[in-house]
This record gives C-alpha cells, sequence and structure tokens, in this order.
C-alpha cells in the first residue's frame, strides 16, 4: 500500500469548550479522499491540573461516536500516553486538546508521478499562515 505524507496537528479548547463545528468539515475531508484520518485522541484539563488522555473509544458520548466515525477502522496507535501528556502539559487548566494524525491522501498520486517520472523531492515546507497572509497585504498595499 502507498500511502502520503503524514502530518499531525493539536488543537486546544480553552475552557473546555468543543462546540463541533470542525467535525463535518474533517467528515467531508475524509469523504473526498482528500486526507485520511489515521489517529485521534483527546487530553483534557481540569480546574486542578489534573490531565487524563482519553482515546475516541473512550468517549460513550455523541461526540466520541462522531470521532468514532471519522476514526473509521483505522487502528489508531500512532499517539502515545507519551505524546498525549505532552500535549496536556502544555495545556492551560480547565482545557482540552484534540490530537489528529491524518495521511494527505491528495498527494499520493502526485507523490507516485514523480517517483515514475525518475524525480526526487528535495525538500518540502509549509509555509505559515501568517507569512503569507503578510506577504498578501504587503502586495496589496503598493
Amino acid at each position: 500500500m502507498s500511502i502520503g505524507p503524514v502530518e499531525y496537528m493539536i488543537v486546544a479548547f480553552p475552557g473546555n469548550e468543543f462546540k463541533g463545528e470542525i467535525l463535518p468539515e474533517l467528515a467531508r475531508l475524509q469523504d473526498t479522499k482528500t486526507i485520511r484520518i489515521i489517529d485521534l485522541a483527546i487530553v483534557v484539563k481540569d480546574e486542578n491540573g489534573k490531565a487524563e488522555a482519553l482515546e475516541v473509544t473512550d468517549l460513550d458520548s455523541e461526540f466520541g461516536n462522531a470521532l468514532s466515525t471519522l476514526l473509521g477502522n483505522e487502528s489508531g496507535g500512532l499517539l502515545n500516553t507519551d505524546d498525549l501528556m505532552a500535549a496536556a502539559d502544555e495545556l492551560e487548566n480547565n482545557s482540552s486538546a484534540a490530537l489528529l494524525v491524518w495521511e494527505d491522501v491528495w498527494a499520493t498520486n502526485l507523490r507516485d508521478a514523480i517517483v515514475n517520472a525518475g524525480g526526487e523531492l528535495w525538500d518540502l515546507e509549509r509555509v505559515p499562515r501568517e507569512v503569507v497572509q503578510a506577504a498578501v497585504d504587503f502586495a496589496e498595499s503598493n
């Protein structure tokens, strides 16, 4: 099985307030085969600073069911307790974070085409949104 680039992100939710607007977009990205979610977990820190790492299977709620649907048949396993607790260490009290690992499925065919053409990828970087926005703002002001 050919696998594309894999990325991860951590999204914090101050006040432990997660409203769920992210889930439909993740589902759309998966449905259109733009990404494939590989692992997903949650860390929660209470008002006293006690942290708890939760796998999707630990969540018995509508929210947990929605996350399980996103993860599908993937076994997860890329994120471990150390990863989750390291993220929790950075959280303020009474906050939570979602950790997400995904494959950029859209890039798999491009990578295969590069390899089949005898090409070698020498560098690949993500340009921070703030840098791009600053460049656009500068260009528009001149």
